[in-house]
């Protein structure tokens, strides 16, 4: 399905009956052969963390389910869901009768593993749960106070390099990740986590490296794809992850991680999650 058919950016109306033709899947094949990535195999472990808090079904009697839901994208499927489909996916869950948590959940499973063509993860949570959030996680530096000259706001990948120095290993923390959706226009912001083992990379570089996203119209998704195959190509760690936690927009956040390493994850949710 051609992009500007999506619901993305476009006035809807909110389904009141459950309704899983609503998912819009995005092929992921474009976006990376545009980033050089054309033979079908990709240099990296990963999944799309999808966190949704505007979750709602009936239990049998009619009295309403109030949740949130972890839901885990691999990063190889062949599709991505675009978001307000999954919003409108989700609202259409409001007045279906689900006989218990465990239906729900297979049923969201179901339908967007179709969706993606691949197996999804989804876990359920009670919002009477606690949730702990940090404003980065523990042991990664902060980066966003480095004496930067040069500043741009077109992405350039020309402040990239590596100090000739032992190997280290080191976790990084931007909080000044921002781009903006290629449809909408709107602004996305996230914080940015580098993990890697390798020469050290030049702190201000990467710096004016990431500041230069911030007129960058791309998905979530395509963005941190980008900087993992940046800092491959131009850093050369040994190891390398990336992981962008995005703020919520209409009830979900997307946090995507690519890694070299098949255990990697997307860490704790955050202060602005």
């Amino acid at each position: 399905m051609a992009l500007h058919t999506a619901p993305l950016g476009k006035s809807s109306e909110y389904p009141d009956r459950y309704d899983p033709d609503i998912l819009f899947p995005v092929p992921r094949e474009e976006n990376r052969r545009r980033i050089g990535l054309d033979d079908g195999r990709w240099p990296w472990f990963g999944e799309d963390l999808w966190q949704a808090w505007e979750l709602s079904w009936l239990k049998p009697g009619g009295v309403p389910v109030v949740a949130w839901a972890e839901i885990h994208v691999p990063g190889a499927s062949p599709f991505l869901i675009e978001s307000k489909s999954l919003k409108l996916y989700l609202n259409s869950l409001n007045q279906h009768t689900f006989s218990s948590w465990q239906q729900a959940g297979e049923t969201i499973i179901n339908d967007l593993s179709s969706a993606c063509g691949a197996a999804v993860r989804v876990q359920l949570h009670s919002v009477d749960e606690d949730v702990v959030t940090r404003g980065r996680p523990a042991g990664y530096e902060l980066i966003d106070d480095e004496p930067v000259d040069g500043v741009v706001y077109e992405y350039d990948v020309a402040s990239l390099a590596v100090r000739d120095e032992a190997v280290v290993t080191e976790s990084l923390c931007s909080h000044l990740l921002k781009s903006n959706c290629p449809v909408t226009g709107q602004p996305d912001w996230g914080t940015l986590l580098i993990r890697y083992t390798g020469k050290p990379i030049d702190r201000a570089g990467l710096l004016r490296y990431v500041v230069s996203f911030r007129n960058k119209q791309d998905f979530h998704e395509h963005c941190v794809e980008t900087v993992f195959t940046d800092l491959m190509a131009h850093c050369a760690p040994d190891s390398l992850e990336v992981c962008a936690r995005y703020t919520r927009r209409g009830g979900l956040d997307i946090n995507p991680w690519r890694s070299t390493a098949p255990e990697g994850d997307p860490g704790p949710r955050l202060v602005r999650q």
